[in-house]
């Protein structure tokens, strides 16, 4: 009885796996055969199933560009890149897209030190920032227990240095993990689908344009009011925009 209820408990995850298989191989199948409308169907039905990865992302996104589609292909090539920011085939897929967009949007320049600290804290992502912690924790436990169980004293020295070497890189490497967490949560990206919106100086209709944006656009949400959102540009314009003009990229 016992295993039949835990068949029962599985049956539905493997009945699932499968069907997510069977559809993702419908979709590659269909990409490759140049139908496009196709493949795109069947991989937002695996999203719909509940399955999502940085490759059922990236593949949306391939399906959307070869079809034109400016903002579904930027959309999900951005959501593909929050799973693996350092996917060299994203980020170039990605500019290969953002290159059929109409916005020119200059980025402020960064200071030195600015670019010093995003190119350590970008090296790896939060959780992976988190698991060097949780692995030199456990070097530093494991070198401290050898130095007190070592005969030689050169030995008993090495192990003493690992585990402050340790130490020091876990405790750092927590400190970047929670730095890159605040910045992940604070940031709410989103891309523009309307061909072209209009930017309101205040977040209602009655208010003056504050500029145009067009469809593939990536804006950062700061705020919220009933249907509007305040948005920033990273040449730090901002204003506020209808919100069924805008897609959050961090729905998942």
């Amino acid at each position: 009885m016992k295993k039949l209820t835990i068949i029962l408990i599985l049956l539905p995850f493997f009945l699932g796996s499968a069907q997510n298989n069977a559809l993702f191989s419908r979709a590659t199948k269909a990409y490759n055969a140049g139908e496009y409308e196709k493949a795109v169907e069947s991989y937002l039905k695996i999203l719909d199933n509940g399955e999502h990865s940085a490759e059922l992302y990236y593949n949306l996104g391939n399906a959307y560009y070869k079809m034109s589609q400016i903002a579904p292909s930027i959309y999900y090539y951005e959501k593909a890149l929050l799973l693996k920011p350092n996917d060299p085939e994203i980020k170039n897929n990605l500019s290969f897209a953002q290159n059929m967009t109409l916005d020119a949007i200059e980025q402020l320049p960064e200071t030195g030190l600015s670019k010093i600290y995003r190119n350590i804290v970008e090296v790896l992502s939060f959780e992976q920032w988190a698991y060097v912690s949780v692995v030199c924790i456990m070097i530093f436990v494991l070198a401290y227990l050898l130095f007190y169980f070592l005969r030689y004293s050169s030995h008993k020295r090495i192990a003493f240095v690992s585990s402050i070497v340790a130490l020091i890189i876990g405790v750092i490497s927590i400190l970047l993990a929670y730095i890159e967490y605040t910045d992940f949560s604070e940031d709410q990206p989103a891309i523009v689908f309307q061909e072209e919106s209009i930017v309101k100086s205040e977040p209602n209709n009655r208010s003056q344009q504050a500029f145009k944006l067009h469809e593939g656009t990536k804006v950062n949400v700061l705020e919220v009011l009933d249907d509007w959102k305040k948005i920033a540009l990273v040449d730090g314009k901002t204003g506020w925009i209808s919100s069924e003009d805008i897609k959050l990229l961090k729905d998942f």
